[in-house]
């Protein structure tokens, strides 16, 4: 296995899915933190499966004084993340009683002022602050604490409340404290969470932490989009890892843990494509009735001892091909088909 080349393309792919999450909705979401979140993710992790200290800094390609100094200086400062142009200048209106547009502008002069500008009327638009008067002598005044944290709670809840559930669902038990660090948030800033999934029943509170039996994100839901792709994308990941622990050590459980990928090449009128496109519905009909099944029977009969959990990952994406490709004979007269 060129384990290289596979890093290569698995990063290239990730960058990809950040870069489409970083800018979903319209968002500009700060990034000048992943590298250095990387970096310290790895090494924390490399030293969670018995990688020495110095064996990790050989991998990073540092020397290993220079690897633990960029480790304890990551980790002392992990909670100042990146900042965009638009927390900055909503920073500096908090900081002021009043600020006046042009003021505003001098201050973040080699940022552009149409950046600025645009900024400031976002932050208008969104009620975080608001504006008296117009042009270069409009006064900007930041919303109260108790405002904008009412503004947050709202504006938040929803997606907050379904992602700290799909934590305490993979994770748990969880102690408020990690369940906030998992969410990057203050343990006083995820209370309303937990109060939520307390009193929806979605999550319960046990003497070793949080605890959740279930995580259930309706097909066509308006919320929690953020849960589902990272429940999503955690399946795969850890599915591959599994996979990756049996290859080093047997072929045992191929039929078990693992994953196959297969391809159908079909175009409008093909007498398959109708078939070929309903492959997720149906899996999604099966799996959804042999959950079903499962969960009846444990709440009637119960169960003693530990237990395990048996992750089923369901995907599918439709995407064009290049015309260029179309006279590929190979190509469009065969499928693939990949298994893990």
């Amino acid at each position: 296995m060129n384990v290289q080349v596979l890093i290569d393309s698995v990063v290239r792919q990730v960058t990809v899915l950040i870069a489409q999450l970083s800018t979903s909705g319209g968002i500009r979401a700060p990034l000048s933190h992943i590298a250095n979140q990387v970096f310290l993710d790895l090494a924390r992790e490399l030293e969670s499966q018995g990688v020495s200290r110095k064996v990790s800094a050989d991998m990073f390609g540092m020397a290993l004084r220079a690897y633990i100094r960029k480790v304890r200086r990551l980790d002392e400062a992990e909670s100042a993340r990146g900042r965009t142009l638009w927390q900055a200048v909503l920073d500096f209106v908090r900081t002021e009683e009043l600020v006046t547009r042009e003021r505003a502008l001098e201050r973040f002069g080699l940022d552009g002022e149409l950046e600025v500008s645009a900024v400031l009327r976002d932050l208008t638009e969104s009620g975080l602050v608001f504006c008296s008067g117009s042009g270069r002598n409009a006064v900007y005044r930041a919303a109260t604490d108790a405002e904008l944290g009412r503004l947050s709670q709202l504006a938040n809840e929803a997606g907050l409340v379904e992602l700290a559930w799909v934590f305490v669902f993979h994770h748990g038990p969880l102690s408020h404290a990690r369940l906030a660090e998992l969410l990057a948030r203050t343990p006083d800033q995820i209370e309303f969470v937990i109060e939520r999934l307390l009193r929806d029943g979605r999550v319960e509170l046990a003497p070793d932490g949080l605890r959740s039996q279930n995580f259930v994100v309706p097909l066509g839901s308006a919320v929690g989009f953020e849960a589902a792709v990272f429940d999503h994308f955690q399946a795969v990941v850890q599915t591959i890892c599994q996979r990756l622990s049996l290859a080093a050590t047997s072929a045992d459980g191929a039929d078990v843990v693992g994953g196959s990928t297969y391809a159908f090449d079909v175009w409008e009128g093909h007498p398959l494509e109708t078939e070929v496109k309903a492959q997720l519905a149906k899996m999604r009909k099966a799996c959804g009735e042999l959950r079903q099944r499962v969960d009846d029977y444990n709440r009637t009969q119960g169960h003693t001892g530990g237990s395990q959990q048996v992750i089923t990952y369901l995907g599918q994406c439709v995407r064009e091909r290049d015309e260029g490709n179309e006279g590929d004979a190979g190509e469009n007269e065969h499928g693939n088909e990949t298994s893990a």
